[in-house]
């Protein structure tokens, strides 16, 4: 028997959760030209790693080119210089596009809503001009559950993300093949294979309530080590019949 270094034993698994997520969700069809969209964080860093060798395998045949959006008024910093390296060793072609919004414009809007629209906008234009079909976004199983989470405590709805979204206003549908995938060992795989840290210098990073959540999940982990499998699976589980009927308000007569 072979031994695996700590860093394949890793990819190992999130290979096996990534194959399993694009089985499932029937995340590829054969002729797909996908756009991975690549931020320099761990996530899409090692989705990007996934998809380059997922698109060797013959059938369904596959093809993908990579994007990074840089937002003028956002001071994310990501070494471009890194990003094309990182591109061109597993011969994957990059495109670098900037974007920005005026958070003024809209205050109905939170600027980490209209940072996450202009940053998909502007992704979703490249993917047309450059022919691709499906966007594939490096969202995990821990953004799953704390968007869940984050929904039902702020909005009153229980509603999370699509693993597989066909937009309605562009003839493009968005995958996400790391939703099955737990953010640690993403952490553990960028750890070992050295990924540069990202850094963070968003001025609005503290109005999100990501934080809370994670923090959330976290104690929902130490109350029970299982508790992010049940919560995804809730997300498919839902017994209605054990819920309160919704409640339709009659217009008053006059």
């Amino acid at each position: 028997m072979p031994k695996f270094t700590q860093e394949q034993k890793i990819y190992r698994r999130i290979q096996k959760q990534f194959s399993k997520a694009t089985k499932d969700y029937a995340m590829f069809d054969d002729g797909d030209k996908i756009l991975v969209a690549l931020s320099g964080g761990k996530d899409s860093l090692t989705l990007l790693e996934l998809m380059s060798e997922r698109s060797r395998i013959f059938k369904p045949s596959i093809k993908i080119v990579a994007a990074h959006v840089t937002m003028v008024n956002i001071p994310y910093k990501t070494d471009p210089i890194f990003l094309r390296t990182f591109c061109d060793t597993l011969g994957v072609e990059l495109h670098i596009v900037e974007s920005g919004f005026d958070a003024s414009t809209d205050t109905r809007k939170s600027p980490c809503f209209l940072c996450s629209w202009n940053r998909r906008k502007a992704l979703f234009t490249l993917a047309q001009e450059l022919g691709c079909n499906k966007i594939a976004l490096g969202h995990n199983m821990d953004d799953f559950i704390e968007t869940m989470l984050m929904n039902i405590t702020f909005q009153g709805a229980f509603s999370a993300m699509a693993p597989v979204m066909a937009m309605e206003k562009f003839p493009i549908t968005i995958i996400r093949p790391l939703c099955l995938v737990n953010e640690n060992n993403v952490a553990e795989y960028a750890a070992e294979r050295n990924f540069p840290p990202q850094i963070k210098n968003c001025p609005y990073e503290n109005d999100s309530n990501r934080k809370a959540m994670k923090e959330l999940l976290a104690h929902l982990e130490s109350l029970n080590p299982e508790a992010r499998y049940n919560l995804w699976g809730a997300m498919s589980n839902i017994q209605q019949s054990l819920l309160p009927p919704k409640i339709e308000k009659k217009n008053k007569q006059q």
